[in-house]
C-alpha cells in the first residue's frame, strides 16, 4: 500500500507530471538541464525529482560534480500505463535548455 501512495503522490502534481513527461522525452537530463529548461531554483527542481525517484519512476546517476536522470528500467506495468496517459495529455512543455554537457 505504501509503494502504491507513493507513486500517486509522486503524480499528484502538475509540475512533476510536467517533469517526468520532459524527462521521458529527452531520456536522460541533468538537474541543471531541467532546472534552466523550467526556470526553476535548484532546490527546487531536486525536490521535485526526489518525489519522483520515491514514487518509482527515475533512476539518477552521478558523473563527477552532475546527476543524470532517466527513466527506470525496468519500469512496471502500472508506472508504464501512468507514462502513457501522461503523453496524452496537452501539457506546456519547455523548450530543453542544456546548460551541462552529456
Amino acid at each position: 500500500m505504501d509503494i502504491f501512495l507513493q507513486t500517486v503522490g509522486a503524480i499528484n502534481d502538475e509540475t512533476r507530471v510536467r517533469i517526468l513527461h520532459f524527462i521521458d522525452i529527452h531520456k536522460e537530463l541533468c538537474v541543471c538541464d531541467i532546472e534552466s529548461s523550467f526556470d526553476m531554483i535548484q532546490s527546487r527542481v531536486s525536490r521535485h525529482l526526489k518525489i519522483l525517484r520515491d514514487g518509482g519512476f527515475l533512476k539518477v546517476e552521478r558523473r563527477g560534480k552532475w546527476a543524470y536522470y532517466s527513466i527506470k528500467t525496468p519500469l512496471d506495468v502500472f508506472r508504464q500505463e501512468i507514462l502513457k496517459e501522461i503523453s496524452y495529455l496537452k501539457l506546456e512543455i519547455p523548450k530543453l535548455k542544456r546548460a551541462c554537457e552529456l
